[in-house]
């Protein structure tokens, strides 16, 4: 009696077993290619999209590229080949990407581009994205409002501008966001950008990269601002911000009665929100990515249900090929005053990760 208890349980657990294998594997494999772990924001995403698709029955194959496009192609080729169903790609270039995703389109593998548009190809089915040209508008805003709050008997503001990688789409539409609000004031004479650089192909970083970011910034203090003091620099990233910043304090600002001046970002990343509870950074934007790679989640899955995916946006992105259907998620401005509520209270960080 005991054996033939034994073995109905076995039998159980074997059923059971199979059963469970079967359901997990029923959905299909998903590609997710991210561009780097150099940034606290990819892992982030990478890791999110990972646990959610597994979640939801699929069985994501989640790489990183380390910023180098060889390797990125290399990876996206073997998940093809390793029977991707969709592909999920955050590109380091998104021009870079025309003969890997005619593979993919060959193979009967759909596309979503993720926060990186992927350009000059007409195989991305799918875009999720912010609202890319509000982030600019949202930092510029930000920076003439730091402007007024901290140099009010001071005019013109002395501004520079970053940019950021010309390589990746998304940074000319914050470059542009932001100079609908700054050159009216440039031209009114408000800001003077007394280097002269202006324009991406002067004010770009490439891959975002702070290192760079943070020696153009310290040539410009022993260019051009060794008598007169800088009020002000357009960041579109944190990770820029904090080199920005660097440069800033090894010349004295930030110290006895030489004012920081106002810089900007984009991301909320850590340490950017801990500089901005320390009066350096002024302010960021935050991007819920969490609600993003649950856009991208969902994608997926109306695509692999035969279904159209919910988009908010068929007129914006252009990437030279076709008109990509996008959804588009609002970003937030963050700076001192509301870092806390924002960021804690919505589950983004906790109280502890901040203050310490």
């Amino acid at each position: 009696m005991k054996k033939l208890g034994a073995l109905i349980a076995s039998v159980a657990i074997s059923i059971a077993s199979f059963t469970s294998n079967v359901f997990a594997e029923d959905k299909g494999m998903v590609g997710i290619s991210m561009p780097t772990k150099t940034s606290t924001r990819w892992i982030s995403d990478g890791e999110t999209m990972e646990k959610l698709f597994k979640d939801a029955g699929y069985s994501p194959d989640l790489q990183f590229a380390d910023d180098d496009i060889p390797n990125q192609l290399a990876q996206i080729e073997n998940m093809v080949t390793k029977g991707a169903k969709v592909l999920v790609i955050a590109a380091i270039d998104g021009t870079t990407l025309s003969d890997i995703l005619q593979k993919a389109a060959d193979a009967g593998v759909k596309v979503i581009a993720y926060d990186r548009l992927i350009r000059d190809s007409g195989n991305v089915d799918y875009y999720a994205t912010f609202d890319n040209f509000q982030v600019g508008v949202l930092q510029a805003t930000s920076l003439v409002n730091g402007l007024k709050e901290r140099f009010p008997d001071v005019k013109p503001w002395n501004v520079e501008l970053f940019g950021g990688s010309p390589d990746d789409n998304n940074a000319f539409f914050f470059y542009d966001g932001a100079m609908s609000v700054l050159q009216p004031l440039i031209d009114s004479g408000d800001i003077v950008v007394k280097s002269g650089q202006m324009g991406m192909d002067q004010v770009g970083t490439l891959r975002w990269d702070g290192t760079v970011a943070q020696a153009r910034m310290e040539n410009l203090l022993s260019s051009t601002y060794t008598e007169d003091k800088l009020n002000g620099a357009l960041s579109p990233y944190d990770g820029l911000s904090i080199g920005i910043l660097s440069a800033l304090k090894g010349v004295g600002y930030g110290s006895g009665d030489l004012k920081m001046p106002v810089v900007t970002g984009q991301d909320a990343e850590l340490p950017s929100v801990k500089s901005m509870l320390a009066d350096e950074q002024y302010s960021t934007v935050f991007k819920d990515t969490r609600e993003l790679a649950k856009v991208a989640v969902s994608m997926v899955d109306s695509i692999m249900s035969g279904k159209e995916p919910e988009v908010n946006d068929t007129k914006t992105y252009n990437n030279g090929v076709k008109v990509v259907p996008s959804y588009l998620l609002k970003p937030v401005a963050v700076d001192k005053a509301n870092a806390k509520d924002i960021l804690v209270g919505s589950g983004y960080y906790t109280a502890e990760q901040i203050d310490n």
